[in-house]
């Protein structure tokens, strides 16, 4: 790899095996040995030969023994640069690495052999440098797959077992994990009891339990208990490879400053050139010694190289590319990683972002004993029998009991609440299910009916003043979803659930006003109280509610129009018109639809909120490097240009200054690659 090229990562998606009983919680680390790498092996033969060469010509020995040692340094180290550079000339572009190659001939033309030599040395270990640090980008990105096991053990209907490669599982499979394994494949447990270190996943700094029911991923390491886990995704769609892949894409792509000076770097080549025979002539001109003149014109040419400059941005922003995909953070391109850091508004949906998604029983509020009466609405269709009063456990499990076989969301959330406080639920016969309405069924010998108050009973008996609608329109009041449960044609409770915030919600909240300047924007299409409850909850003063998606976009415009650079962090369809017309569009990973995903410029794959502003912090420290590197380039550029043209700058110096400037700005971008840069951008 030739030293102006811009840093490339290009990874295989091939699992490499890990050995299943290695329980190491951390992801193995996979390096590209140096000599690995064509670059480095090239750079190395010509370094030997220049070194056997120099103390053969300082000792006085015959020239055609170390000159052709030399001549065998100028071969290996510089004819992969100039052959990159013959094939772009023919495609007329002007590259900068066949000039340098150029240089080191043309010393070597007026007798500077071992000047040239070690211009072709220093500029072949450049390259091999560079094509180490991007191996070395590449490296962390791929590791990430190597924490994915070769194969699984895949169970057939008959309980047989299969060890089977974890390319070939598919969609429905069950795999068996054994105690000590890596999980084979993204999947949800079907039985089995045991704690999964998902550390690398999810970040959690403890192994999280498991049972039927809960979700594994692909590379997690397996605790003490042996796991049945159905196959939910392909490998390739697995989370480790979706981070990989997208990281991958965005390597692909270039940032609007790396392009504009790409643009720039053909017009300044040209300059260059010019501006270098003019340094050969104008001094030949009034009498300077053609050596001299054609030695200041080859340094000029050398140090005025825009390597350094055309280096500046890429190995920044694809450090954080690949630091930000370790981390559950896909940023889509390098031109998203420069918007992040530009971002100083954000806007959050409210569903599924801020909050969790899924509904939780918050209240449970039984009826007194007394209010037996109440009749119920014919859509439900029951007969008058007896009822009584219960206490909270006994609300909570007589409605969980009649919702055991409901699909809906509000019906598994009672049922979830009902088993966390570990209530014994009686079986349920003849279950019913009316949509908009809610279900019924026989628990214990008890016709019971959990669903929306105003379906179950009397338009007038939820608006007036009874029992029943008095406790109603308090759990609404309080932003609550309210759901009535019914015994035997008479009401003996209501349940309150809500969507509860997402862990660090409130956090996140302060930390984006930290980092932006201003406070975050709550839109959503919830009703107005259920948005204001959550907003005080998490400290959002702006909140604008009842939103359809025209009207969320209608929003951002607005923010737009007034200056604003805007991010968007959203998950559903809904959020799709305002993730695409943001200035930065992020999509929640686990429940996000698929418009949403494909919509938005970068996808939080583990639903981590605190991630958001974190990859905003590490745009930012991916722009100062920007910068920073820009300045050394210039300033070195500058300083060596002068040198040469008011002094007397020697061709080695100059060499050793322009490569150095060139290495020094690629090692200060590779920087974010380390995993301290994630912790100081989740510390800001």
């Amino acid at each position: 790899m030739c030293s102006c090229m811009v840093a490339r990562v290009s990874v295989t998606l091939t699992p490499v095996p890990v050995v299943p009983s290695a329980p190491t919680p951390t992801a193995p680390r996979r390096r590209t040995r140096v000599l690995a790498l064509p670059e480095a092996r090239w750079a190395a033969a010509a370094t030997a030969l220049f070194l056997l060469a120099l103390p053969l010509q300082l000792a006085g020995a015959p020239t055609w023994i170390w000159g052709t040692l030399y001549a065998l340094a100028y071969a290996t180290g510089g004819w992969e640069p100039g052959w990159e550079g013959l094939k772009a000339l023919r495609e007329r572009t002007l590259d900068v690495d066949l000039l340098m190659i150029v240089a080191a001939l043309g010393a070597a033309a007026i007798g500077q052999v071992m000047d040239g030599a070690l211009l072709i040395v220093i500029f072949a270990t450049s390259g091999a440098l560079e094509a180490l640090a991007t191996a070395r980008t590449a490296d962390s990105v791929r590791g990430l797959l190597d924490l994915a096991p070769a194969t699984a053990t895949r169970q057939d209907t008959e309980g047989g077992e299969l060890t089977v490669p974890v390319a070939e599982l598919t969609v429905g499979d069950t795999i068996l994990v054994r105690p000590g394994e890596r999980v084979g494949a993204d999947g949800r447990v079907l039985d089995g009891v045991s704690e999964v270190d998902q550390a690398t996943i999810t970040g959690e700094p403890l192994p999280a339990p498991k049972e039927a029911g809960d979700e594994v991923f692909a590379g997690t390491l397996n605790g003490t208990g042996a796991l049945r886990v159905r196959v939910e995704r392909d490998a390739a769609d697995s989370v480790i490879a979706r981070i990989v892949r997208m990281v991958e894409e965005a390597s692909e792509t270039k940032a609007p400053t790396q392009l504009f000076i790409e643009k720039v770097e053909q017009r300044y080549s040209l300059g260059m050139v010019a501006a270098t025979l003019a340094v050969f002539a104008v001094p030949l001109a009034f009498g300077t010694d053609l050596t001299d003149a054609l030695l200041r014109a080859m340094t000029f040419m050398i140090v005025a190289s825009p390597c350094a400059v055309v280096l500046a941005t890429m190995p920044p922003l694809l450090s954080a590319i690949a630091n930000a995909g370790r981390h559950g953070v896909l940023v889509k391109s390098a031109v998203v990683m420069e918007r992040l850091a530009q971002v100083d508004t954000v806007a959050l949906d409210k569903t599924g972002t801020l909050t969790e998604g899924t509904p939780r029983v918050t209240d449970v509020r039984p009826l007194p004993g007394s209010e037996l009466s109440v009749p119920l609405s014919l859509a439900v269709g029951l007969v008058p029998a007896r009822a009584g009063g219960l206490d909270e456990d006994g609300l909570l499990t007589l409605a969980a009991a009649a919702e055991q076989s409901s699909e809906h969301p509000l019906g598994r959330a009672v049922v979830d609440a009902a088993r966390e406080r570990g209530l014994a639920l009686s079986v349920a016969e003849g279950f019913a299910s009316t949509p908009g309405v809610g279900v019924t069924a026989v628990v214990d010998g008890r016709v019971v009916a959990v669903g929306a108050p105003e379906r179950l009973l009397d338009g007038g008996e939820v608006t007036g003043g009874s029992a029943t609608g008095l406790l109603v329109k308090e759990v609404e009041a309080s932003g609550r979803t309210a759901i009535l449960v019914v015994a035997d044609n008479v009401p003996v409770g209501v349940l309150g659930l809500a969507d509860r915030p997402r862990p660090g919600a409130a956090a996140t909240v302060v930390a984006l006003t930290e980092l932006t300047g201003t406070a975050p924007v709550l839109l959503t299409g919830d009703n107005p109280r259920a948005a204001a409850r959550l907003a005080a909850e998490v400290g959002i003063e702006d909140v604008r509610a009842g939103l359809l998606p025209q009207q969320k976009l209608d929003a951002v415009r607005e923010l737009e129009a007034s200056g604003r650079r805007v991010m968007v962090v959203g998950d559903g369809v809904n959020d799709a018109p305002a993730l695409a017309a943001a200035h930065t569009g992020v999509a929640m990973g686990r429940a996000g639809s698929d418009l949403a995903l494909e919509t938005a410029d970068a996808v939080v794959v583990r639903d981590e909120l605190a991630t958001v502003p974190a990859v905003i912090a590490l745009a930012r420290q991916a722009r100062r490097l920007v910068a920073q590197n820009l300045m050394i380039a210039g300033v070195c550029i500058v300083g060596l240009v002068a040198w040469d043209l008011i002094g007397t700058l020697p061709l080695p110096l100059g060499v050793a200054g322009h490569e150095g400037s060139t290495v020094l700005v690629g090692l200060n971008g590779l920087r974010l690659l380390r995993e301290a840069a994630w912790q100081d951008a989740v510390s800001r």
